[in-house]
């Protein structure tokens, strides 16, 4: 799940990382591993902060833009590329914005599909918890609640 994650993020680096002259190419995998982790670690600050109901609303509601999940993805992310590769805020912010959002809303295109059950949305709230507990029924009761 987290490669296919990984993969996610670099089929969506072309502007914001790839092709972006204020990323040196040898970051780049870096940089979209950073974007990965910063994905995962809302996620699982979310779940660990009690506020599995609100991920639950994220991933029924694929078209909200300013999602404060997503804010919060963005942001993590902007403050690694501004303390690890010395990208000023301005532009860490607009490249975070670049990569982060289309790469969330695509997670959650592909967690509604029958095809893809690594984005599936108990499959990855149960990785990322360290599959200590099957989230199938406790996402169900949310759901109904």
């Amino acid at each position: 799940m987290f490669e296919k994650l990984f993969l996610l993020v670099k089929n969506n680096a072309g502007t914001a990382v790839i092709n972006n002259p204020l990323i040196a190419s040898k970051y780049h995998e870096a940089v979209m591993n950073d974007a990965s982790s910063s994905i995962i670690e809302v996620i699982k600050a979310h779940m660990e902060s009690g506020k599995l109901k609100d991920l639950v609303k994220y991933f029924e509601i694929a078209g909200v833009y300013d999602n404060p999940l997503i804010n919060s993805a963005v942001n993590k992310f902007a403050i690694k590329l501004d303390k690890y590769y010395d990208i000023s805020s301005v532009d860490a912010k607009r490249i975070s914005n670049e990569l982060i959002r289309p790469v969330m809303l695509e997670l959650i295109r592909q967690s509604k599909t029958e095809q893809n059950k690594e984005f599936a949305l108990n499959t990855l709230l149960s990785k990322i918890s360290g599959n200590v507990a099957d989230m199938g029924m406790l996402l169900t009761q949310l759901k109904i609640a």
